[in-house]
């Protein structure tokens, strides 16, 4: 099992929920969430406002596009209740299928895994949570 996190996205006045998986192998230097090139539309972004790049991933070298510093992402439970928020860049995948967070967005939304097998996690120094069904984008 791996963990997900329910997520609000928010570009101005659009915003996105979504199930986020944490990636810890998602390593950047700035906190950053991959969406998939689906989810682009409902943010209101155009890939013309974006600076492109190539990431290194699993499968080989991929073309991503960048916004730098231009979400608000928020955790969030099921009643809405924000436990967690950061801003962070918005990296768009047009290979992707699934929303994911990187390693140091994961740590400046203060998120800690306690159990990968089993999908527990936690706010540093909050409850323990279970991990939310994956999310495809497809």
């Amino acid at each position: 099992m791996a963990v997900r996190v329910r997520v609000n996205i928010s570009v101005g006045d659009k915003s996105l929920e979504a199930v986020a998986l944490i990636n810890s192998g998602f390593e950047t230097e700035e906190p950053q969430i991959l969406i998939p090139m689906k989810a682009l539309r409902k943010l209101g972004l155009k890939l013309t406002g974006a600076v492109e790049d190539i990431y290194d991933t699993a499968g080989g070298p991929t073309r991503v596009w960048i916004y730098p510093e231009k979400a608000r992402i928020s955790i969030i439970e099921s009643k809405g209740k924000v436990v967690s928020e950061a801003i962070a860049d918005i990296v768009i995948s047009a290979i992707e299928d699934e929303v994911l967070i990187g390693d140091k967005l994961a740590g400046a939304l203060k998120i800690m895994v306690e159990d990968f097998t089993e999908g527990i996690w936690r706010i540093k120094g909050g409850r323990r949570r279970r991990s939310e069904k994956p999310q495809r984008w497809r």
